[in-house]
């Protein structure tokens, strides 16, 4: 017979898978594609990581710090999504071990809306300072690469284009306490995959599709053999006569 211990070590599985680590997420629309101009200053020169459809995922690590008076929601990270496709619905991801407490907020912006914030701007502005400062990298010259490599820059240097671009300001803040004043002092960068996922058809995520369609065949599959078993069912539970009339 069967008894609790026999479920033990699957049940200690499941809880692994479940723990190991955290997402955050970010649903939006594409907007309007904008004319992205050739000539300085242009997008290359901010020198963010790009994600785009088809480049949809970055594996990075990412500066966090404790919430206090000068930055109360923690550190923050901008990216460029690029090439996206107007009027189309994307979901955005951050996901990170448990092991790293951290609290992320994630927040897409049109051009538009962030060159005429000032918080926003200065925010983009500080973050580029920095990673240039300590060698992460340096800002591209429009000139210097028509090809283009869009893990960095668009790397659009040949003429005037429309593209719909956005944005993303990823907030990281840590959440944990620690009775270590050097870890309370200097938070490690955090770990993060992050993912562009885009809607299909603007009702389910594309990595979510072929569950869906698994889900579906189980399901019709599980109506089918449910339909079988109720009409054998039926028939036993028929008297002789019916049985025969079913039966012909």
């Amino acid at each position: 017979m069967w008894s609790v211990k026999h479920f033990t070590f699957p049940l200690a599985l499941l809880m692994a898978a479940v723990c190991e680590g955290n997402t955050e997420k970010s649903i939006f629309l594409a907007p309007a594609t904008v004319n992205i101009p050739a000539h300085q200053p242009t997008l290359e020169v901010l020198g963010l990581d790009v994600l785009t459809p088809t480049r949809s995922s970055i594996r990075s690590h990412l500066n966090a710090s404790f919430p206090d008076a000068g930055s109360a929601v923690g550190s923050a990270t901008w990216f460029l999504l690029d090439d996206l496709r107007p009027s189309q619905r994307y979901e955005l991801r951050v996901c990170w071990a448990a092991t790293q407490p951290t609290n992320f907020i994630l927040d897409v912006y049109p051009l538009e809306k962030v060159w005429e914030t000032p918080d926003l701007i200065a925010s983009l502005a500080s973050y580029v300072e920095s990673r240039a400062s300590i060698g992460t990298t340096e800002p591209v010259d429009a000139s210097s690469n028509a090809a283009g490599d869009k893990t960095r820059g668009r790397g659009r240097t040949t003429s005037e284009s429309e593209a719909s671009v956005m944005l993303l300001r990823v907030l990281a803040a840590a959440d944990y306490y620690s009775h270590n004043a050097v870890v309370m002092t200097h938070v490690d960068p955090v770990l993060v995959d992050i993912i562009l996922d885009p809607y299909l058809v603007n009702i389910v995520p594309q990595s979510l599709a072929p569950t869906v369609v698994y889900m579906t065949l189980v399901a019709g599959l599980a109506w089918a053999l449910a339909q079988r078993i109720r009409n054998h069912l039926l028939v036993l539970t028929s008297s002789p006569e019916q049985a025969v009339r079913k039966a012909m």
